[in-house]
């Protein structure tokens, strides 16, 4: 796949790597392959129409932690490059709002917010960079991750009064392509605003870095007269290769001949019962609605981070003695948004839940709701089992889908959960869960729509019976340093989970322990800066993937059940 994935990206891009002869000698050949590399990135990206998230914290200060949220804004659209700085809206608060040119726009009573000058902010300048408009100030060599990188200042003519970058780029030293960009436009209005930013690309293959990952934040900045704003806000771009990671896997698959001929007539019965029916009925809608959330690149393609989640979940199954036919799978919904829902046997929870939950049993006792939902035999809409009922506008997504539960199965799911942790081996482990779901109860009406679900269920919907089954946290009588400095009951947004924008791709953090936290740094469910490890991506050797041959196992056999395992979710 890696192979066929390279001579796609050579071909869309119509570049390849310098050679040494090729290399410039003198700083001017330098600046001019960055200014000549950049147009050819906004020229390439051109063919792309990913998908953009965008959610800003209004912070407000506290005496005690800093800086706290104070509201929230929540913006997914998919992104037009081809047409420039264009959206499509796909949530329904977004789509409502008026578009202006500037980042923000205001009224002399509120400030909104512009969600295309978030996406702006993968450019440094519409117009591309230039000699004429800019200067070039070398800086020095710096390491981002393994990237060797060139850094320069970028100042814009003072004479010119349009909106220009200002501040400082990254350029890796191969390719000479901007990896990273860290400043601001110039040309703010008394009506429209530009924020300071910092944007990152990421490499998706040989001569193409994506736009990412961006970070805005704003302390104290006067909109109106008496009045300013304090804010965060993180931008992720993901789905640049939508519909056709599966064609690479199918084209790049080797087919092995079996090594006993197929046997043409059966030899024993396989005709279904009434029962057998209904399930795989079920189950063909399950399979259409994820195929469908996928290539609309909501939810990321089977991976590591499930693997965490089966594991959990087959601890919960082992303990309790549960055959689930058919077997539970976990999927991850790539949103920031916190939720968790079930399709069918299908337990799905998005990217934002898994970055804030602190440990493994918070991690265990949300996967216990949601299978008390398998248990009880919660069904899915069944309609979708109709190929035809998921052909709808993309746009439509979250008006066509809808997995919440109604209160009773809410409730009854919430008692089969807990019944599940009593029986688990996270049973005496429940503290740190009973306290993020507290703490998610003390924050949601600072972050109403970080917690207001796209497809399925609040998690705040079952606190009180899920923290019934939690023991009681530590007495106040506590020392302090073990409370205030060890214990951490949520994490900030991307405290777990990166994301690979190209494949959309889900892996674990291996981030190093970060010893004492003071409390200022704790942040749980905040916003915090993108501070990426860059790389470059491998070429695999084709040789090796196509000698891979999998072994098969007699279909009469049944393998016993796995013991419980831990899984490699710990608290940082």
């Amino acid at each position: 796949m890696r192979t066929l994935r390279v001579i796609l990206i050579v071909l869309a891009l119509g570049v390849a790597p310098l050679r040494a002869a090729d290399k410039p000698t003198t700083m001017s050949q330098v600046e001019d392959r960055i200014i000549s590399q950049e147009h050819a990135e906004m020229a390439a990206l051109k063919q792309y129409t990913p998908l953009v998230e965008t959610y800003i914290q209004i912070m407000k200060a506290d005496k005690d932690l800093g800086a706290v949220p104070a509201g929230d804004r929540y913006y997914l659209s998919r992104a037009v490059l081809a047409k420039g700085v264009d959206l499509e809206q796909i949530t329904d608060e977004a789509s409502k709002r008026k578009l202006f040119g500037g980042l923000a726009e205001f009224s002399p009573f509120s400030l909104d917010f512009e969600p295309r000058g978030f996406l702006q902010m993968i450019y440094l300048d519409n117009a591309g960079l230039d000699r004429e408009h800019y200067t070039y100030d070398y800086v020095r060599r710096e390491f981002l991750g393994e990237i060797r990188c060139l850094v320069f200042d970028v100042t814009p003519d003072k004479k010119d009064k349009k909106s220009r970058f200002v501040g400082r780029i990254w350029v890796e030293d191969q390719d000479y392509h901007i990896v990273r960009f860290n400043g601001g436009y110039t040309g703010s209005s008394s009506t429209e605003f530009y924020f300071h930013f910092d944007s990152w690309r990421v490499n998706s293959g040989p001569g193409l870095w994506l736009p990412a990952f961006i970070y805005c934040e704003e302390e104290n900045m006067h909109y109106a007269v008496g009045r300013t704003v304090q804010f965060k806000a993180q931008t992720r771009l993901w789905g640049y290769n939508l519909g056709h990671s599966k064609e690479e896997q199918e084209l790049s698959r080797v087919l092995v001949e079996a090594p006993t001929p197929v046997q043409d007539q059966a030899q024993q019965n396989n005709d279904l019962s009434p029962v057998q029916a209904q399930r795989s009925w079920d189950r063909q809608a399950e399979d259409n609605i994820i195929d469908r959330l996928e290539r609309l690149g909501l939810l990321a393609p089977p991976g590591e981070v499930d693997k965490v989640l089966n594991t959990v979940v087959n601890n919960l199954e082992v303990t309790n003695n549960l055959d689930i036919d058919p077997e539970i799978r976990c999927r991850v919904l790539l949103t920031s948004t916190l939720e968790s829902f079930t399709i069918g046997h299908t337990i799905v929870l998005s990217r934002g839940l898994i970055d804030v939950l602190p440990d493994e049993p918070s991690l265990a006792t949300i996967l216990a709701h949601e299978m008390g939902h398998v248990v009880l035999a919660h069904r899915v809409d069944t309609q979708y089992a109709f190929f035809d009922n998921l052909l709808f506008n993309e746009k439509d997504t979250f008006k066509h889908f809808g997995f919440a539960r109604t209160k009773e199965e809410e409730d009854t799911a919430n008692a089969k959960g807990n019944e599940l942790l009593k029986n688990s081996p996270y049973k005496d482990q429940l503290a740190t869960a009973q306290l993020f779901l507290q703490a998610l109860a003390q924050r949601q009406k600072e972050i109403p729509n970080l917690i207001s679900p796209n497809l399925g269920d609040r998690v705040t919907t079952g606190i009180t019976l899920l923290a019934t089954a939690a023991p009681a946290p530590a007495p106040a009588a506590a020392p302090p340093a073990a409370n205030t400095q060890t214990q951490i009951v949520a994490l900030p947004l991307g405290g777990r989970v990166k994301m690979d924008p190209w494949s959309d791709q889900l892996e674990m953090l291996k981030s190093k322990p970060t010893g004492v936290v003071a409390e200022r740094e704790k942040m749980p469910f905040e916003i915090t800066p993108f501070m990426l490890y860059l790389t470059r991506e491998p070429v695999s050797n084709s040789t090796q993937a196509l000698g891979a041959v999998s072994a098969s196992t007699s279909p009469d056999a049944q393998p016993e059940a796995p013991a419980p395992q831990p899984a490699p979710v710990k608290q940082p």
